[in-house]
């Protein structure tokens, strides 16, 4: 398989005096040319610390990568500039940010903020930029016109689609998604997930979906990452993950999901909680929650066992069902 973006190994954590938060630990994945990926996983799970990683914007201190790389076309990102990094930021790989309101500059007309991407990575004259700027408004859906109107005069759902505009200026070959509808109400959030599965269709871009909701990783994504305690617990394809879900901790998720085809008079909650970051269990991370908890849980990591080509689980239960196991 062609790894467009892979990570190997990463393992980040956070510094607070004698604390250590543990926020990416021992991090694998790739992501394949034109894939969209699904970082899924509850609060704290090191969804976005791994997405600021790959960019190398991560707030240092107090946040630190203790080790691992990431590999970009082939280019070990760690390795590379300052310079060369910020060359790539914007015009290779763009971030969508999760909160729209503090993404943009208020003093600023939305038109001069996606201009200022074009001209940091396009040799291009001001004009062409701002004709550029009024076609990205047009492709989110919002009228050229208002380039000249600043963020306080769009509504919560307009500013993301700006924002979106911003990280596509570009043509990235590569988009982050870091929880994309989460400020929003339903009907918006469905006019942006129907526009980004627009966009993945048009710009044939690689994309990572960092959400906690099922839902749109099923509209949107090709394969799953299914994140706990800053590692991956089970990876497939959305089907091998819909269909035929397999750790304890998947499981969980998906039964926490309201069924509109029953009756219910209360949902299903997994008992517990995540993990404290400063003080990981040993073993597999989720055994405090796990009802299918043993002793070897508590003491031994699983490694990941296939399933098939493209579905993998760390879970001591899956042993002796899948092919080889791995590290």
């Amino acid at each position: 398989m062609n790894d467009f973006l892979k990570i190997e190994g990463l393992t980040v954590e956070y510094r607070s005096g004698s604390r250590r938060v543990h926020a990416v630990n021992d991090l694998n994945l790739h992501v394949g040319e034109g894939e969209a990926l699904g970082f899924v996983g509850e609060t704290g799970a090191g969804k976005t610390t791994t997405a600021l990683s790959i960019l190398r914007i991560l707030p240092n201190p107090p946040a630190k990568v203790l080790s691992g790389k990431v590999f970009f076309k082939g280019k070990d990102l760690f390795q590379l500039s300052d310079k060369e990094m910020r060359a790539i930021r914007g015009e290779e790989i763009a971030m969508i940010f999760q909160d729209p309101m503090t993404s943009l500059d208020p003093v600023k007309t939305v038109g001069d903020q996606i201009c200022e991407m074009i001209l940091l990575h396009e040799h291009c004259s001001k004009k062409e930029a701002w004709e550029k700027a009024g076609d990205m408004l047009e492709t989110v859906g919002i009228d050229r016109d208002r380039a000249e109107e600043y963020p306080h005069q769009f509504s919560g759902g307009m500013k993301q689609r700006v924002v979106i505009a911003i990280a596509l200026s570009c043509n990235p070959s590569l988009l982050i998604a870091d929880e994309p509808t989460t400020a929003l109400d339903v009907t918006i959030q469905a006019q942006i997930l129907e526009l980004m599965k627009k966009l993945k269709r048009e710009y044939q871009s690689s994309m990572i979906m960092i959400t906690h909701d099922l839902g749109i990783v099923a509209e949107i994504c090709d394969n799953v990452a299914i994140m706990y305690a800053g590692g991956v617990l089970e990876y497939g394809s959305v089907f091998d993950i819909y269909k035929d879900p397999q750790h304890p901790y998947t499981h969980a998720l998906f039964d926490s999901i309201p069924d509109v085809h029953r009756d219910q008079d209360r949902l299903k909650v997994i008992s517990g909680l995540p993990p404290d970051p400063t003080d990981i269990p040993a073993g597999c991370p989720f055994h405090p929650r796990c009802p299918h908890c043993t002793e070897r849980c508590k003491t031994e990591k699983p490694e990941a066992v296939y399933l098939n080509e493209t579905h993998w689980v760390k879970c001591f239960l899956m042993q002796g069902r899948g092919g080889e196991s791995h590290e």
